[in-house]
């Protein structure tokens, strides 16, 4: 079997990507976001990559959006993307921090 088909046979991952632009956006709302980022989404059943972090204010470039902190996650399928988005600790993270945001941005897409 070649790499490509073997790659075909599979299910894809779904990758979630979260861009937050905050209301307050001072170094300590950011760390707070990025705190509960942690303490609320990672370790999900079928999370195979969960990342968060800031905007790299140094790659002022125009394709660059503006937001203070990004979240991504990369899950085994669709089926654990959904149970996640429904699951008591990602609502209670956005219960805990909806009020902080300016806007969000999210892109779902899906990966081999």
């Amino acid at each position: 079997m070649t790499l490509n088909s073997k790659r075909h046979t599979r299910m894809p991952n779904l990758a979630h990507h979260v861009f937050f632009t905050l209301k307050d956006r001072s170094n300590a709302a950011v760390e707070h976001l990025i705190s509960d980022a942690h303490k609320y989404l990672d370790e999900h059943d079928g999370v195979v990559d969960f990342s968060v972090g800031v905007r790299d204010k140094e790659l002022a470039r125009p394709v660059n959006g503006d937001f203070d902190v990004s979240l991504h996650m990369v899950f085994a399928d669709r089926p654990a993307h959904d149970a996640y988005q429904v699951s008591d600790r990602h609502q209670e993270f956005i219960a805990q921090n909806k009020d902080s945001w300016a806007n969000t941005i999210i892109y779902d897409s899906t990966v081999n």
